[in-house]
């Protein structure tokens, strides 16, 4: 070590867990770091805008709203309310970290003991930020004119000039924020569609879930803007089948509730047609497999208005009527089906159903109703 190098301990300084302390003071932490985003609700703690409110629409951060002050609660009275939506908001906060406020022209520190003077000197909002990014400082050393710092990762010990960790940390916030843009952004890629039918086939719902599970959200919004409103016959198909995928996947892992919500979405998309009517086709049979039988009729009748295979859909309407005690509608639907290609075989179990409830004038009729017309 050079004989012109001071060597301070950072202990004083060093705010590890301080984003973690302040959280077991607020009762809705949890909440805010999963709304707002853990990191930009340290950012807002840093920069001093405190939440006063969140108005939150899940499906996206467009329609997400923030009330916030900035200043310090003493001064409630004289401070005037703001509201951004959740995409603003983070921008805003990212634009004040990236400022120039806290560019530290304050000149070194003599002694280890000078604490203000040695957080002046790094600058108070790279010391809060260091351990929202994974770094604990250790030591500072003055080498002449440079400062270099002696921190620690979870990949172990490193030495970095105090202007390059400036820099560095000034870009993860950067990143943070293009992060938060980009998963909007590029939520949806319509090519994992044919992944997603792939996954199906093999019933791994979860694959299918990870591939599409982003689409709901900029989805619902895009529909609003003019470019969404543009969108082409195919494109607009193609959407729709991958929401259907989603949505059926949802309801093969339990979430039947999510999947109603993204078969609503993907309707939206497909307007009419095939394409509707196999989304309308899966949402009543989620509603059939969650014991919602009166709801789901109007859906499957739907999709038989949009031109849905009568092989598909009457099996699930019969199934519908034979739940509300509409035995005789549920047999003509099954006939229908029959009809169409369907083998009898398939829908034994509810035939079954239909001749126990009607009794024994059931089989003549049916044969008569099955009988070959001239």
């Amino acid at each position: 070590m050079a004989a012109n190098t001071k060597t301070f301990s950072l202990d004083a300084v060093r705010t590890d867990g301080w984003f973690e302390r302040i959280g077991e003071g607020i009762g809705s932490f949890d909440a805010l770091c999963e709304i707002v985003g853990a990191r930009f609700f340290a950012f807002s703690i840093i920069v001093g805008a405190r939440i006063t409110a969140l108005t939150v629409d899940r499906r996206s951060p467009h329609y997400t709203f923030v009330d916030f002050v900035v200043g310090t609660p003493e001064n409630d009275g004289d401070l005037e309310p703001q509201r951004l939506n959740l995409v603003d908001f983070r921008r805003r906060l990212a634009t004040a970290l990236l400022g120039d406020e806290d560019k530290t022209g304050a000149p070194p520190p003599q002694r280890e003991s000078e604490v203000e003077a040695t957080q002046l000197f790094l600058g108070v909002r790279y010391l809060l930020l260091a351990p929202i990014f994974g770094y604990s400082l250790r030591h500072l050393e003055l080498r002449g004119t440079e400062a270099v710092l002696i921190l620690t990762t979870e990949d172990g010990e490193e030495e970095i000039e105090l202007e390059e960790f400036r820099s560095r940390v000034r870009i993860h916030v950067q990143e943070e924020l293009e992060r938060a843009s980009q998963s909007q952004k590029n939520a949806i890629d319509l090519s994992k569609v044919g992944e997603a039918e792939t996954a199906a086939e093999k019933k791994d719902w979860a694959r299918v879930v990870a591939l599409l599970g982003s689409w709901p959200p900029p989805l619902a919004v895009f529909l609003r803007t003019p470019e969404g409103q543009m969108l082409g016959a195919d494109t607009r198909a193609l959407i729709a089948r991958g929401l259907g995928l989603l949505g059926s996947a949802c309801v093969h892992l339990g979430e039947v509730d999510q999947a109603e919500e993204v078969f609503r979405v993907g309707i939206q998309y497909a307007q009419e047609g095939l394409a509707a009517a196999d989304l309308f086709r899966r949402l009543g049979e989620a509603l059939l497999l969650c014991g919602r039988h009166g709801e789901a009729i109007g859906p499957l009748r739907r999709a038989l208005a949009f031109g849905g295979d009568y092989t598909d859909v009457m099996p699930l309407l019969a199934q519908a009527f034979v739940a509300r005690g509409r035995h005789v509608a549920a047999w003509a639907c099954l006939k229908q089906a029959i009809d169409a290609g369907l083998d009898e075989k398939t829908v034994s179990e509810t035939v079954a159903k239909i001749s126990d409830a009607l009794g024994p004038a059931f089989e003549p009729w049916k044969a008569e109703t099955l009988r070959p017309r001239p």
